[in-house]
Protein backbone atom coordinates (compact mmCIF):
# COMPACT_ATOMS: atom_id res chain seq x y z
CA UNK A 1 0.00 0.00 0.00
CA UNK A 2 1.09 3.73 -1.04
CA UNK A 3 2.04 5.76 1.95
CA UNK A 4 -0.06 8.77 2.06
CA UNK A 5 2.02 12.30 2.77
CA UNK A 6 1.40 13.47 5.98
CA UNK A 7 -0.44 17.03 5.60
CA UNK A 8 -3.75 18.19 6.11
CA UNK A 9 -6.00 19.00 3.41
CA UNK A 10 -6.25 22.73 2.62
CA UNK A 11 -9.52 24.75 3.46
CA UNK A 12 -11.33 26.47 1.31
CA UNK A 13 -13.86 29.92 1.39
CA UNK A 14 -14.63 29.90 -2.07
CA UNK A 15 -18.24 30.47 -2.91
CA UNK A 16 -19.01 28.80 -6.12
CA UNK A 17 -22.28 30.91 -5.96
CA UNK A 18 -21.35 33.60 -5.34
CA UNK A 19 -21.01 36.90 -8.36
CA UNK A 20 -17.14 37.08 -8.66
CA UNK A 21 -17.05 34.02 -8.83
CA UNK A 22 -19.75 33.21 -11.53
CA UNK A 23 -18.46 36.39 -13.97
CA UNK A 24 -15.27 34.84 -13.57
CA UNK A 25 -16.62 31.51 -14.83
CA UNK A 26 -18.39 32.84 -17.27
CA UNK A 27 -15.38 34.84 -18.83
CA UNK A 28 -13.15 31.86 -18.55
CA UNK A 29 -15.70 29.88 -20.72
CA UNK A 30 -15.92 32.73 -23.08
CA UNK A 31 -11.87 32.50 -23.86
CA UNK A 32 -12.31 28.43 -23.93
CA UNK A 33 -14.65 28.68 -26.60
CA UNK A 34 -12.22 30.64 -28.25
CA UNK A 35 -9.15 28.52 -27.88
CA UNK A 36 -11.20 25.44 -29.00
CA UNK A 37 -12.45 26.74 -32.04
CA UNK A 38 -8.76 27.66 -33.03
CA UNK A 39 -8.17 24.25 -32.08
CA UNK A 40 -10.69 23.32 -34.75
CA UNK A 41 -9.16 25.19 -37.14
CA UNK A 42 -5.80 24.15 -36.73
CA UNK A 43 -6.75 20.63 -36.83
CA UNK A 44 -8.21 21.44 -40.27
CA UNK A 45 -4.61 22.04 -41.89
CA UNK A 46 -4.39 23.05 -44.92
CA UNK A 47 -8.19 22.93 -45.19
CA UNK A 48 -11.11 20.82 -46.81
CA UNK A 49 -9.58 20.43 -50.13
CA UNK A 50 -5.91 19.11 -48.84
CA UNK A 51 -7.58 17.10 -46.59
CA UNK A 52 -9.54 15.63 -49.18
CA UNK A 53 -6.84 15.39 -51.72
CA UNK A 54 -4.96 13.21 -48.87
CA UNK A 55 -7.88 10.56 -48.86
CA UNK A 56 -8.14 10.10 -51.97
CA UNK A 57 -4.49 8.78 -52.12
CA UNK A 58 -5.72 6.55 -49.45
CA UNK A 59 -3.77 8.50 -46.88
CA UNK A 60 -4.78 9.72 -43.41
CA UNK A 61 -4.87 13.18 -41.67
CA UNK A 62 -1.26 13.20 -39.47
CA UNK A 63 -3.64 13.13 -36.55
CA UNK A 64 -5.26 10.00 -37.29
CA UNK A 65 -1.84 9.01 -37.79
CA UNK A 66 -0.89 9.94 -34.76
CA UNK A 67 -4.53 8.47 -33.41
CA UNK A 68 -3.62 4.92 -34.28
CA UNK A 69 0.68 4.61 -32.88
CA UNK A 70 -0.79 5.32 -29.60
CA UNK A 71 -2.42 3.03 -27.64
CA UNK A 72 -5.64 2.90 -27.31
CA UNK A 73 -7.79 4.84 -25.30
CA UNK A 74 -4.16 7.12 -23.63
CA UNK A 75 -3.70 10.50 -23.95
CA UNK A 76 -1.68 12.60 -26.19
CA UNK A 77 -0.68 15.95 -24.94
CA UNK A 78 -0.32 18.12 -27.95
CA UNK A 79 2.54 20.63 -27.49
CA UNK A 80 1.82 24.56 -29.46
CA UNK A 81 -1.02 23.40 -30.24
CA UNK A 82 -1.98 27.04 -31.84
CA UNK A 83 1.82 28.30 -32.75
CA UNK A 84 1.22 30.89 -35.43
CA UNK A 85 -1.53 32.23 -34.33
CA UNK A 86 -2.09 35.85 -35.77
CA UNK A 87 0.35 35.24 -38.39
CA UNK A 88 0.53 34.92 -42.10
CA UNK A 89 0.39 31.02 -41.50
CA UNK A 90 -1.86 28.06 -41.04
CA UNK A 91 -2.63 28.10 -37.54
CA UNK A 92 -0.48 24.93 -35.96
CA UNK A 93 2.35 25.78 -37.72
CA UNK A 94 2.32 23.18 -40.61
CA UNK A 95 3.67 20.86 -38.07
CA UNK A 96 2.09 18.40 -34.91
CA UNK A 97 4.08 17.64 -32.36
CA UNK A 98 3.26 16.31 -28.22
CA UNK A 99 4.13 12.96 -26.13
CA UNK A 100 1.84 9.95 -26.42
CA UNK A 101 2.30 6.27 -25.13
CA UNK A 102 3.21 3.98 -27.63
CA UNK A 103 3.36 0.42 -26.46
CA UNK A 104 3.70 1.26 -23.45
CA UNK A 105 6.36 3.83 -23.59
CA UNK A 106 6.23 7.23 -23.75
CA UNK A 107 7.22 8.80 -26.74
CA UNK A 108 7.81 12.26 -28.17
CA UNK A 109 5.93 12.16 -31.43
CA UNK A 110 6.61 15.15 -34.48
CA UNK A 111 4.65 14.63 -37.27
CA UNK A 112 5.27 17.13 -40.67
CA UNK A 113 1.24 17.91 -42.06
CA UNK A 114 1.51 17.68 -45.49
CA UNK A 115 -1.70 19.78 -45.91
CA UNK A 116 -0.01 22.68 -45.22
CA UNK A 117 2.39 23.77 -47.97
CA UNK A 118 3.36 19.41 -48.59
CA UNK A 119 4.96 19.64 -44.87
CA UNK A 120 7.55 22.76 -46.07
CA UNK A 121 9.28 23.38 -42.86
CA UNK A 122 8.57 27.33 -41.56
CA UNK A 123 9.94 29.44 -39.19
CA UNK A 124 6.80 27.70 -36.92
CA UNK A 125 7.06 24.35 -37.22
CA UNK A 126 10.63 24.69 -37.12
CA UNK A 127 10.47 26.12 -33.70
CA UNK A 128 8.26 23.11 -32.71
CA UNK A 129 10.42 20.59 -34.24
CA UNK A 130 12.93 21.89 -32.14
CA UNK A 131 11.01 22.02 -28.88
CA UNK A 132 10.65 18.45 -29.49
CA UNK A 133 13.71 17.45 -29.91
CA UNK A 134 14.39 19.48 -26.60
CA UNK A 135 11.88 17.84 -25.05
CA UNK A 136 12.96 14.17 -26.07
CA UNK A 137 16.89 15.00 -24.91
CA UNK A 138 16.34 16.72 -21.76
CA UNK A 139 13.78 13.58 -20.72
CA UNK A 140 15.25 11.10 -21.86
CA UNK A 141 12.23 9.78 -23.82
CA UNK A 142 12.41 8.05 -27.32
CA UNK A 143 11.89 9.88 -30.31
CA UNK A 144 9.01 9.15 -33.01
CA UNK A 145 8.82 11.64 -36.19
CA UNK A 146 6.40 11.39 -38.67
CA UNK A 147 7.88 12.79 -42.04
CA UNK A 148 6.38 14.21 -44.83
CA UNK A 149 8.32 17.30 -45.60
CA UNK A 150 9.11 19.05 -49.11
CA UNK A 151 11.63 20.40 -47.24
CA UNK A 152 12.52 24.34 -46.20
CA UNK A 153 9.50 27.31 -47.28
CA UNK A 154 11.64 28.96 -50.13
CA UNK A 155 8.85 31.36 -50.85
CA UNK A 156 11.17 33.97 -49.10
CA UNK A 157 14.05 33.88 -51.47
CA UNK A 158 14.43 36.43 -53.74
CA UNK A 159 12.71 39.00 -51.38
CA UNK A 160 14.16 42.43 -50.30
CA UNK A 161 17.37 41.96 -47.96
CA UNK A 162 15.01 41.29 -44.96
CA UNK A 163 13.95 38.56 -46.21
CA UNK A 164 16.81 37.42 -47.62
CA UNK A 165 18.22 37.66 -44.16
CA UNK A 166 15.62 35.38 -43.10
CA UNK A 167 16.25 32.74 -45.58
CA UNK A 168 20.12 32.44 -44.79
CA UNK A 169 19.01 32.75 -40.54
CA UNK A 170 16.81 30.33 -41.17
CA UNK A 171 19.10 27.75 -42.90
CA UNK A 172 21.79 28.01 -40.96
CA UNK A 173 20.00 27.60 -37.70
CA UNK A 174 17.87 24.30 -39.54
CA UNK A 175 21.52 22.44 -39.24
CA UNK A 176 21.21 22.65 -35.40
CA UNK A 177 18.03 19.61 -35.86
CA UNK A 178 20.10 17.27 -37.59
CA UNK A 179 22.70 17.97 -34.88
CA UNK A 180 20.28 17.61 -32.11
CA UNK A 181 19.06 14.22 -34.02
CA UNK A 182 22.32 12.96 -33.86
CA UNK A 183 23.10 13.54 -30.52
CA UNK A 184 19.80 12.07 -29.29
CA UNK A 185 21.43 8.95 -30.74
CA UNK A 186 24.83 9.70 -29.29
CA UNK A 187 22.89 9.74 -26.07
CA UNK A 188 20.99 6.45 -26.93
CA UNK A 189 17.53 7.88 -27.00
CA UNK A 190 15.68 5.51 -29.47
CA UNK A 191 14.75 7.79 -32.72
CA UNK A 192 12.33 5.92 -35.24
CA UNK A 193 11.67 7.34 -38.21
CA UNK A 194 8.10 6.84 -40.44
CA UNK A 195 8.18 8.62 -43.80
CA UNK A 196 4.41 8.12 -44.92
CA UNK A 197 5.14 10.50 -48.09
CA UNK A 198 7.80 12.67 -50.30
CA UNK A 199 10.90 14.08 -48.43
CA UNK A 200 13.34 16.21 -49.91
CA UNK A 201 16.39 17.96 -49.08
CA UNK A 202 15.93 18.53 -45.36
CA UNK A 203 13.01 15.91 -45.12
CA UNK A 204 15.56 13.22 -46.67
CA UNK A 205 17.94 13.83 -43.43
CA UNK A 206 15.92 12.86 -40.81
CA UNK A 207 15.36 9.32 -42.02
CA UNK A 208 19.02 9.61 -42.64
CA UNK A 209 20.04 10.59 -39.16
CA UNK A 210 17.34 8.29 -37.47
CA UNK A 211 17.82 4.82 -35.69
CA UNK A 212 15.23 2.69 -37.33
CA UNK A 213 13.64 3.78 -40.65
CA UNK A 214 10.14 2.70 -42.09
CA UNK A 215 9.03 3.46 -45.89
CA UNK A 216 5.86 2.98 -47.10
CA UNK A 217 5.31 1.41 -50.11
CA UNK A 218 4.50 3.51 -54.05
CA UNK A 219 4.07 6.69 -50.86
CA UNK A 220 7.55 7.06 -49.46
CA UNK A 221 9.59 9.41 -51.74
CA UNK A 222 13.56 10.30 -49.93
CA UNK A 223 15.31 11.86 -52.21
CA UNK A 224 18.37 15.18 -51.62
CA UNK A 225 16.73 16.77 -54.85
CA UNK A 226 13.78 15.80 -56.81
CA UNK A 227 13.89 14.60 -60.71
CA UNK A 228 13.57 18.31 -61.48
CA UNK A 229 16.29 19.82 -59.87
CA UNK A 230 18.53 16.37 -60.33
CA UNK A 231 17.65 17.43 -64.31
CA UNK A 232 18.81 21.29 -63.42
CA UNK A 233 21.79 19.91 -61.76
CA UNK A 234 23.22 17.09 -63.93
CA UNK A 235 20.93 16.71 -66.85
CA UNK A 236 19.79 13.04 -65.96
CA UNK A 237 16.19 11.47 -66.41
CA UNK A 238 14.90 9.69 -63.61
CA UNK A 239 11.10 9.44 -61.44
CA UNK A 240 10.57 9.28 -58.42
CA UNK A 241 10.05 5.60 -57.71
CA UNK A 242 13.55 4.77 -59.28
CA UNK A 243 15.03 8.10 -57.83
CA UNK A 244 14.33 7.70 -53.87
CA UNK A 245 11.03 4.91 -53.90
CA UNK A 246 10.14 3.03 -50.57
CA UNK A 247 11.25 -0.27 -52.68
CA UNK A 248 14.86 1.28 -53.71
CA UNK A 249 15.50 2.31 -50.25
CA UNK A 250 14.36 -0.89 -48.89
CA UNK A 251 16.01 -3.34 -51.57
CA UNK A 252 19.17 -1.41 -52.89
CA UNK A 253 20.03 1.57 -50.92
CA UNK A 254 19.70 0.31 -47.85
CA UNK A 255 17.67 3.61 -46.25
CA UNK A 256 14.65 1.82 -45.49
CA UNK A 257 14.83 -0.98 -42.61
CA UNK A 258 11.81 -1.94 -42.75
CA UNK A 259 9.05 -1.85 -45.82
CA UNK A 260 5.30 -1.23 -44.71
CA UNK A 261 2.53 -2.35 -47.65
CA UNK A 262 0.10 0.86 -46.16
CA UNK A 263 -0.07 3.27 -43.37
CA UNK A 264 -0.88 1.42 -41.11
CA UNK A 265 1.04 -1.17 -41.41
CA UNK A 266 3.46 1.29 -41.21
CA UNK A 267 2.12 2.37 -37.77
CA UNK A 268 1.92 -1.38 -36.94
CA UNK A 269 5.33 -1.63 -37.40
CA UNK A 270 6.44 1.83 -35.39
CA UNK A 271 4.53 0.06 -32.42
CA UNK A 272 6.62 -3.11 -33.01
CA UNK A 273 10.25 -1.23 -32.80
CA UNK A 274 9.06 1.04 -30.38
CA UNK A 275 8.11 -2.19 -28.03
CA UNK A 276 11.54 -3.90 -28.32
CA UNK A 277 13.22 -0.66 -27.20
CA UNK A 278 13.23 -2.14 -23.66
CA UNK A 279 13.07 1.25 -22.34
CA UNK A 280 12.95 1.95 -19.02
CA UNK A 281 12.19 4.99 -16.58
CA UNK A 282 15.36 5.81 -14.64
CA UNK A 283 13.25 7.99 -11.95
CA UNK A 284 11.16 6.66 -9.08
CA UNK A 285 7.56 5.37 -9.53
CA UNK A 286 4.72 7.20 -8.33
CA UNK A 287 5.22 6.79 -4.28
CA UNK A 288 2.29 8.19 -2.53
CA UNK A 289 -1.68 8.13 -2.72
CA UNK A 290 -2.96 9.67 -5.37
CA UNK A 291 -6.33 10.35 -4.42
CA UNK A 292 -8.40 12.85 -6.18
CA UNK A 293 -8.60 16.48 -4.90
CA UNK A 294 -11.42 17.34 -2.02
CA UNK A 295 -12.89 20.22 -4.55
CA UNK A 296 -14.24 19.97 -7.86
CA UNK A 297 -12.11 20.79 -10.58
CA UNK A 298 -14.90 22.66 -12.23
CA UNK A 299 -14.20 25.72 -9.29
CA UNK A 300 -10.83 26.15 -11.09
CA UNK A 301 -13.07 27.98 -13.68
CA UNK A 302 -13.89 30.86 -11.29
CA UNK A 303 -10.87 31.51 -9.31
CA UNK A 304 -8.79 33.86 -11.26
CA UNK A 305 -10.79 37.37 -13.09
CA UNK A 306 -9.96 38.24 -16.46
CA UNK A 307 -9.44 41.56 -14.30
CA UNK A 308 -6.07 40.38 -12.87
CA UNK A 309 -5.75 43.09 -10.49
CA UNK A 310 -8.55 41.44 -8.44
CA UNK A 311 -6.35 39.02 -5.89
CA UNK A 312 -6.93 35.29 -5.92
CA UNK A 313 -5.26 32.93 -2.86
CA UNK A 314 -3.12 30.14 -5.24
CA UNK A 315 -3.94 27.37 -2.45
CA UNK A 316 -7.63 27.21 -4.12
CA UNK A 317 -5.71 26.42 -7.08
CA UNK A 318 -3.76 23.91 -5.29
CA UNK A 319 -6.50 22.67 -3.32
CA UNK A 320 -8.36 21.61 -6.37
CA UNK A 321 -5.21 20.13 -8.24
CA UNK A 322 -2.93 18.18 -5.40
CA UNK A 323 -3.68 14.35 -4.29
CA UNK A 324 -6.57 14.64 -1.78
CA UNK A 325 -5.79 18.47 -1.60
CA UNK A 326 -3.19 17.94 1.30
CA UNK A 327 0.07 20.47 1.29
CA UNK A 328 2.48 20.67 3.68
CA UNK A 329 3.00 24.15 3.79
CA UNK A 330 6.58 25.65 4.52
CA UNK A 331 7.07 29.10 6.59
CA UNK A 332 2.82 29.99 6.29
CA UNK A 333 3.89 33.20 8.30
CA UNK A 334 6.83 34.57 6.77
CA UNK A 335 7.22 35.99 3.18
CA UNK A 336 3.50 35.68 2.61
CA UNK A 337 2.72 36.47 -0.67
CA UNK A 338 4.92 33.18 -1.98
CA UNK A 339 3.18 30.24 -1.07
CA UNK A 340 5.84 27.26 -0.76
CA UNK A 341 4.80 23.74 0.15
CA UNK A 342 4.96 19.98 -0.28
CA UNK A 343 2.16 17.67 -1.71
CA UNK A 344 1.88 14.93 -4.30
CA UNK A 345 -0.12 15.10 -7.90
CA UNK A 346 -0.81 11.19 -9.11
CA UNK A 347 0.92 9.74 -6.56
CA UNK A 348 4.44 12.12 -7.52
CA UNK A 349 5.80 14.21 -4.84
CA UNK A 350 6.11 17.73 -5.24
CA UNK A 351 7.20 21.04 -4.19
CA UNK A 352 4.95 23.51 -5.41
CA UNK A 353 5.81 27.49 -5.28
CA UNK A 354 2.93 29.88 -5.77
CA UNK A 355 2.49 33.83 -6.07
CA UNK A 356 -0.06 35.64 -3.42
CA UNK A 357 0.79 39.14 -4.37
CA UNK A 358 4.44 40.72 -5.75
CA UNK A 359 7.61 39.57 -4.29
CA UNK A 360 9.00 41.17 -1.14
CA UNK A 361 12.57 40.51 0.36
CA UNK A 362 11.14 37.81 2.63
CA UNK A 363 9.56 36.59 0.06
CA UNK A 364 12.26 35.88 -2.19
CA UNK A 365 14.22 34.70 0.54
CA UNK A 366 12.00 32.12 1.49
CA UNK A 367 11.56 30.91 -2.17
CA UNK A 368 15.04 30.64 -2.35
CA UNK A 369 15.30 28.42 0.91
CA UNK A 370 12.53 26.23 -0.49
CA UNK A 371 14.08 25.88 -3.73
CA UNK A 372 17.34 24.23 -1.98
CA UNK A 373 15.70 22.14 0.30
CA UNK A 374 13.67 20.31 -2.78
CA UNK A 375 17.26 19.92 -4.65
CA UNK A 376 18.33 18.32 -1.10
CA UNK A 377 15.36 15.53 -1.47
CA UNK A 378 15.38 15.43 -5.31
CA UNK A 379 11.48 16.54 -5.51
CA UNK A 380 10.55 18.42 -8.67
CA UNK A 381 9.41 22.15 -8.50
CA UNK A 382 5.86 23.45 -9.82
CA UNK A 383 5.48 26.59 -10.15
CA UNK A 384 2.30 28.34 -9.85
CA UNK A 385 2.85 31.67 -11.71
CA UNK A 386 0.39 34.94 -10.99
CA UNK A 387 3.58 37.39 -10.40
CA UNK A 388 3.61 41.55 -11.33
CA UNK A 389 7.37 41.21 -10.08
CA UNK A 390 9.35 42.00 -7.33
CA UNK A 391 8.51 45.22 -5.48
CA UNK A 392 10.00 48.19 -5.88
CA UNK A 393 10.53 51.43 -3.59
CA UNK A 394 13.05 53.04 -1.15
CA UNK A 395 12.37 51.08 1.95
CA UNK A 396 12.36 47.48 -0.15
CA UNK A 397 15.52 48.73 -2.06
CA UNK A 398 17.10 49.10 1.67
CA UNK A 399 15.57 46.19 2.83
CA UNK A 400 17.86 43.97 0.09
CA UNK A 401 15.37 43.86 -2.96
CA UNK A 402 18.59 42.81 -5.06
CA UNK A 403 20.35 40.81 -2.72
CA UNK A 404 17.30 38.46 -1.98
CA UNK A 405 15.63 38.49 -5.18
CA UNK A 406 18.64 37.67 -6.48
CA UNK A 407 19.03 34.58 -4.26
CA UNK A 408 15.90 33.66 -5.36
CA UNK A 409 17.24 33.52 -8.70
CA UNK A 410 20.47 31.93 -7.99
CA UNK A 411 18.42 28.99 -6.24
CA UNK A 412 16.29 28.62 -9.49
CA UNK A 413 19.11 29.00 -11.96
CA UNK A 414 21.19 26.28 -9.87
CA UNK A 415 18.37 23.87 -9.40
CA UNK A 416 18.51 20.96 -11.13
CA UNK A 417 14.94 19.25 -10.22
CA UNK A 418 12.58 19.17 -12.91
CA UNK A 419 10.83 22.75 -13.16
CA UNK A 420 7.17 22.24 -14.12
CA UNK A 421 5.35 25.99 -14.46
CA UNK A 422 1.88 26.90 -15.21
CA UNK A 423 1.05 30.79 -15.57
CA UNK A 424 -2.72 31.53 -14.27
CA UNK A 425 -2.26 34.81 -14.54
CA UNK A 426 0.02 37.94 -14.85
CA UNK A 427 3.81 37.11 -15.51
CA UNK A 428 5.50 40.42 -15.43
CA UNK A 429 8.90 41.43 -15.42
CA UNK A 430 11.59 39.57 -13.14
CA UNK A 431 8.77 37.88 -11.34
CA UNK A 432 9.03 35.64 -14.98
CA UNK A 433 12.52 34.38 -14.07
CA UNK A 434 12.06 33.86 -10.23
CA UNK A 435 9.11 32.32 -10.65
CA UNK A 436 11.16 29.59 -13.39
CA UNK A 437 10.04 31.27 -16.61
CA UNK A 438 10.56 29.62 -20.04
CA UNK A 439 14.37 31.45 -20.49
CA UNK A 440 14.80 28.91 -17.13
CA UNK A 441 14.83 25.77 -18.15
CA UNK A 442 12.08 24.30 -16.65
CA UNK A 443 10.94 21.50 -18.34
CA UNK A 444 7.61 22.54 -19.20
CA UNK A 445 5.27 25.76 -19.08
CA UNK A 446 1.27 25.57 -20.11
CA UNK A 447 -1.12 29.01 -19.94
CA UNK A 448 -4.53 29.50 -18.27
CA UNK A 449 -6.51 31.40 -21.36
CA UNK A 450 -6.18 33.83 -18.63
CA UNK A 451 -2.26 34.36 -19.04
CA UNK A 452 -0.86 37.87 -19.74
CA UNK A 453 3.27 38.08 -20.47
CA UNK A 454 5.28 40.78 -20.68
CA UNK A 455 7.75 43.31 -19.30
CA UNK A 456 5.43 44.77 -16.91
CA UNK A 457 1.41 45.73 -17.05
CA UNK A 458 -0.11 47.82 -19.77
CA UNK A 459 -0.93 50.97 -17.16
CA UNK A 460 2.92 50.70 -16.26
CA UNK A 461 4.35 50.40 -19.41
CA UNK A 462 2.32 53.50 -20.73
CA UNK A 463 2.70 55.43 -17.66
CA UNK A 464 6.60 54.87 -17.79
CA UNK A 465 6.27 56.22 -21.19
CA UNK A 466 3.90 59.37 -20.82
CA UNK A 467 6.56 60.73 -17.28
CA UNK A 468 9.43 59.79 -19.89
CA UNK A 469 7.55 62.56 -22.50
CA UNK A 470 6.29 64.83 -19.93
CA UNK A 471 10.55 64.81 -18.54
CA UNK A 472 11.42 65.17 -21.98
CA UNK A 473 9.16 68.21 -22.61
CA UNK A 474 9.98 69.79 -19.66
CA UNK A 475 14.06 69.80 -20.43
CA UNK A 476 13.56 70.76 -23.20
CA UNK A 477 11.11 74.20 -22.55
CA UNK A 478 8.08 73.03 -24.41
CA UNK A 479 4.55 72.62 -23.37
CA UNK A 480 2.99 69.75 -23.06
CA UNK A 481 -0.02 68.26 -24.85
CA UNK A 482 -2.16 66.59 -21.83
CA UNK A 483 -4.89 65.48 -24.39
CA UNK A 484 -2.19 64.07 -26.98
CA UNK A 485 -0.45 62.32 -24.42
CA UNK A 486 -4.12 60.76 -22.79
CA UNK A 487 -4.45 59.59 -26.43
CA UNK A 488 -1.24 58.15 -26.50
CA UNK A 489 -1.86 56.39 -23.59
CA UNK A 490 -4.70 54.81 -24.13
CA UNK A 491 -3.13 53.71 -27.55
CA UNK A 492 0.18 52.52 -25.47
CA UNK A 493 -2.27 50.45 -23.21
CA UNK A 494 -4.06 48.65 -25.37
CA UNK A 495 -1.62 47.73 -28.01
CA UNK A 496 0.47 46.12 -24.72
CA UNK A 497 -2.79 44.40 -23.11
CA UNK A 498 -3.36 42.99 -26.80
CA UNK A 499 0.40 42.09 -27.06
CA UNK A 500 0.73 40.25 -23.55
CA UNK A 501 -2.28 37.83 -24.47
CA UNK A 502 -2.11 33.93 -23.78
CA UNK A 503 -3.10 33.81 -27.14
CA UNK A 504 -0.31 35.99 -28.21
CA UNK A 505 2.48 34.06 -26.47
CA UNK A 506 1.51 30.76 -27.18
CA UNK A 507 1.22 31.68 -31.33
CA UNK A 508 4.82 32.68 -30.96
CA UNK A 509 5.73 29.44 -29.27
CA UNK A 510 7.36 30.55 -26.26
CA UNK A 511 5.36 27.79 -24.09
CA UNK A 512 3.84 24.62 -24.37
CA UNK A 513 0.24 25.59 -24.82
CA UNK A 514 -3.59 26.66 -23.55
CA UNK A 515 -4.88 24.33 -21.40
CA UNK A 516 -7.82 24.27 -19.77
CA UNK A 517 -7.74 25.15 -15.76
CA UNK A 518 -9.63 21.74 -15.46
CA UNK A 519 -6.93 19.42 -16.90
CA UNK A 520 -4.17 21.18 -14.81
CA UNK A 521 -4.09 18.20 -12.90
CA UNK A 522 -3.98 15.84 -15.06
CA UNK A 523 -1.15 17.68 -17.44
CA UNK A 524 0.73 18.22 -14.49
CA UNK A 525 0.93 14.38 -13.79
CA UNK A 526 1.70 13.50 -17.48
CA UNK A 527 4.76 15.86 -17.30
CA UNK A 528 5.73 14.59 -13.65
CA UNK A 529 5.30 11.19 -15.48
CA UNK A 530 7.38 11.81 -18.54
CA UNK A 531 10.44 13.60 -16.46
CA UNK A 532 11.02 10.21 -14.28
CA UNK A 533 12.64 9.15 -17.78
CA UNK A 534 15.25 10.55 -16.64
CA UNK A 535 16.67 10.15 -13.29
CA UNK A 536 15.85 12.71 -11.01
CA UNK A 537 18.63 14.75 -8.57
CA UNK A 538 19.31 17.73 -6.90
CA UNK A 539 21.89 20.58 -7.00
CA UNK A 540 24.73 19.51 -5.46
CA UNK A 541 25.95 23.13 -4.77
CA UNK A 542 24.91 27.00 -5.52
CA UNK A 543 26.30 30.00 -6.48
CA UNK A 544 27.46 31.87 -4.36
CA UNK A 545 24.55 33.62 -2.36
CA UNK A 546 24.80 37.66 -1.22
CA UNK A 547 23.98 37.43 2.37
Amino acid sequence: MKQTLLAPPLSSAVDPSGEQFQKNRRDMLEQLAVVDELLDQAEAGGGEKAMARMRSRNKMPVRERIAAVIDPDSPFLEISALAAYDSDYALGGGMVVGIGVIAGTECVIMANDPTVLGGALTAYSGKKWMRALEIARDNRIPYVSFVESAGADLRVQGGGGSQRRSQTSHFAESGRFFYDLIELSKERVPTVCVVFGSSTAGGAYQPGLSDYNIVVKDQSKVFLAGPPLVKMATGEESDDETLGGAQMHAEISGLGDYFAEDEMDAIRMCREVVSHLNWRKAGPEPSLRPDAPQYDAEELLGLVSRDLRSPVDVRDVIARVVDGSRFEEFKPRYGSTIVCGWASIHGYPVGILGNNGVIYPKAAEKAAHFIQLCNQIDVPLVFLQNITGYMVGKDFEADGIIKKGSQMLNAVTNSTVPHLTVIIGSSYGAGTYGMSGRAFGNRFTFLWPTAKIAVMGPKQIAGVMSQVRRGQAERQGLPFDEEEDRKIVEMVEDAQEKGSLALVATGAISDDGIIDPRDTRTVLGMCLSVVRTKPIRGAEGYGVFRL
